[in-house]
């Protein structure tokens, strides 16, 4: 007959195991965190090898958590991992955009479609950041780019009627990028504005001296 305190010992035993393992995969989903941020920042810095650099080691990072899941899916699916797994899909979705102009697939960079869409919405907030870096740098037409990409990907988002009941949280972040966008569409006019009357002011100036000489000259 086996004693009580011989299972109990062997349970508190599995029980500091399973604790280990839990304290290094969630130390791995915040590194994974921490190193997609940093890509982010680098793209926005326009340091593009680096944040691929950066990209690679995460996608070492979710093999790793992936193996591990299967063996303990209750320690790796958490909501850490998903805000870890949302955070590398906009450094991917962001990356691909500025290299190549199009939108990397949820298979492509080994992500659920879930963590990809809810990725896919936070990119906004990184169009306009690039936007205002624009408008400061005097390129009202990259801004207006950046305006049509944040459109492309709110027009699509708010298309999938189903995913509202399916990916929770999407509602809210949706909600979130209209304003972003109503008021990056607003820094953009403005702007685009400013420049047209600025322009027009030169050529009102520039017409109202050659007229004074035109009047001096026929003195």
């Amino acid at each position: 007959m086996t004693h009580l305190k011989t299972v109990l010992r062997q349970i508190r035993r599995e029980l500091k195991r399973k604790e280990k393992i839990r304290d290094k995969a969630q130390a791995e989903m915040r590194k994974l965190t921490s190193i997609s941020k940093q890509a982010i920042l680098f793209i926005h810095q326009k340091k593009l090898k680096e944040a691929r650099r950066l990209l690679e080691k995460a996608r070492e990072i979710i093999s790793g958590l992936n193996a591990v899941a299967k063996e303990h899916p209750d320690i790796i699916h958490s909501g850490l991992y998903d805000i870890a797994l949302q955070e590398y899909a906009e450094a991917n979705i962001f990356l691909k955009l500025i290299e190549e102009e199009r939108f990397v697939a949820p298979t492509e960079i080994n992500v659920p479609s879930m963590d990809y869409v809810l990725g896919l919405a936070d990119v906004i907030g990184e169009y306009r950041r690039l936007a205002l870096d624009a408008l400061r740098e005097g390129n009202a037409e990259k801004s207006e780019q950046c305006l049509k990409v944040m459109d492309e990907i709110y027009t699509e988002l708010m298309a999938m009627d189903e995913a509202y009941m399916l990916v929770p949280g999407l509602r809210r972040k949706c909600d979130v990028a209209r304003k972003i966008i109503e008021t990056t569409r607003g820094d953009v006019t403005h702007e685009v504005r400013r420049r047209s009357l600025e322009k027009y002011m030169r050529r009102f100036e520039k017409l109202e001296r050659r007229f004074e000489a035109l009047k001096k000259e026929n003195k």
